[in-house]
């Protein structure tokens, strides 16, 4: 081969590499860590989740209370995180976070052991989830804030997607992973195995490296007040943001309820009370919730895959609001399939195949949402403002979880399943509606 020919395939093979966010050794770190304690994270909410209900007679206020006081823990805790995120290692605070959910996670395992009771199990279950998630609100932020430290930012949009790639396979092995396990294990061992993940994950991410340059002022309250209203003040520059955050806040307080709490409900209730359904030779009630998570794993990645490809846009909010407003759609129809064939009727194999393809479609749009908008937003942010930027959309996004948790879990008692998609629906349905019309969103 002549030498230049020999020299033109080493610089398009040098370019492609350097295309590849996977050759960055960092980026692979943290994308291992991600893989394993996502993939606890999995398990432990749907064991969780269906064993609340299991334990407690199918209460679904107990249900909702105990998805309400983790997500207040989340929210409490997330300013911390943004704060220290600005203001110390990124990577540190990822490790140390995961080991402590690890350890915590395998302690209340022993307990279980030790206390075998019911009720000794839902108490520990509760002070376990609102610990969990009150670490999870210092970890989000920093892990949130850590790509554009670690990753060019022509290549944001790719570590995105891979990351969104790596959700949805985890979200269809994992699904089923956990349906399986959650039926032919001990939950003592099932939560063993989750402890053991993340402290798996912080040690992965002891090993990231980059430039970080710790603030010579110690922290204290005072200095921690005044970077969140810092964080407030740089935010309100940003009025594409806020008025997509405005937006968010209601959407996923009427989202929340559909997967959080709808979903084990009929489960445990319509799907596992009926006489027959769909492949009840083969697939237990609870590994339907892995078909539903398979169905959007699936669509989730093919959106993923079809984005990282694709060259990153300067603008994405029109487009967003217009995918949020087909998701509205297919809630509406989620809804109204329920009704007519489960709640009026007795077709329940039709709503089992109605709510599969919604969950694709649904898999698919979410993922087209959710990576440009995380790509925007590290784009236009500071570097250096990014955690407590994170903290602040995060507390935007989550904050009303816990009230439309509470509230869930009174309407299925009160009233019933179809009565909560419908409240649910027409509330998404009119936020997606208003952000459509949103001036300030079309320049994001």
């Amino acid at each position: 081969m002549p030498i230049n020919g020999r020299r033109q395939q080493e610089t398009k093979r040098d370019i492609q590499e350097k295309n590849n966010v996977f050759q960055n050794r960092n980026f692979r770190l943290v994308f291992l860590g991600a893989l394993v304690s996502e993939l606890g994270a999995i398990l432990y909410s749907f064991a969780v989740s269906f064993y609340i209900l299991e334990i407690s007679g199918n209460n679904a206020f107990l249900q909702g209370l105990y998805l309400a006081l983790c997500g207040a823990a989340m929210v409490i805790f997330t300013p911390v995180g943004g704060v220290l995120g600005d203001r110390k290692s990124k990577a540190k605070i990822m490790y140390v976070c995961d080991f402590m959910k690890g350890s915590v996670i395998l302690f209340a395992t022993v307990l279980m052991l030790l206390f075998p009771k019911p009720r000794a199990h839902i108490v520990i279950l509760f002070v376990l989830g609102i610990f969990g998630n009150a670490v999870s609100g210092i970890f989000n932020p920093a892990a949130g804030a850590l790509f554009p430290h670690i990753v060019e930012e022509s290549l944001l949009q790719q570590a995105n997607s891979y990351f969104t790639m790596k959700s949805s396979m985890e979200g269809i092995f994992g699904g089923i992973l956990a349906g399986i396990l959650y039926a032919a294990l001990p939950i003592y061992i099932l939560f063993f195995f989750v402890g053991a993940c993340f402290v798996a994950s912080g040690i992965s991410e002891m090993l990231i490296r980059y430039d970080f340059t710790p603030s010579g002022v110690p922290l204290t309250l005072r200095l921690a007040l005044h970077d969140m209203g810092d964080g407030i003040t740089y935010l309100k520059t940003k009025k594409a943001i806020l008025a997509l955050l405005a937006s968010v806040l209601f959407i996923n307080f009427f989202f929340a309820p559909v997967t959080g709490n709808f979903l084990p409900y009929f489960i445990k209730t319509d799907l596992a009370n009926a006489p027959s359904y769909l492949f009840d030779g083969v697939l237990t009630p609870e590994l339907w919730s892995s078909v539903f998570s398979v169905c959007i794993g699936i669509s989730s990645l093919l959106g993923a895959a079809i984005l990282s490809g694709r060259p990153q846009a300067d603008k994405c909010g029109r487009k967003v609001s217009c995918l949020l407003c087909y998701v509205a759609a297919f809630i509406i129809a989620l809804t109204v399939c329920y009704a007519i064939f489960v709640d009026y009727g007795a077709r329940i194999n039709t709503f089992l195949i109605a709510f599969s393809l919604c969950c694709v479609v649904i898999g698919f749009l979410i993922s087209c949402i959710n990576i440009p908008i995380t790509t925007a937003i590290m784009r236009i942010v500071d570097k250096d403002k990014l955690s407590k930027v994170n903290s602040l959309t995060s507390i935007g996004s989550q904050g009303m979880i816990p009230i439309a948790s509470v509230l869930a879990g009174v309407l299925l008692e009160s009233f019933g399943s179809t009565e909560l998609l419908a409240f649910c629906s027409l509330g998404f349905t009119v936020t997606a509606m208003s952000l459509l019309f949103s001036r300030q969103v079309k320049e994001l």
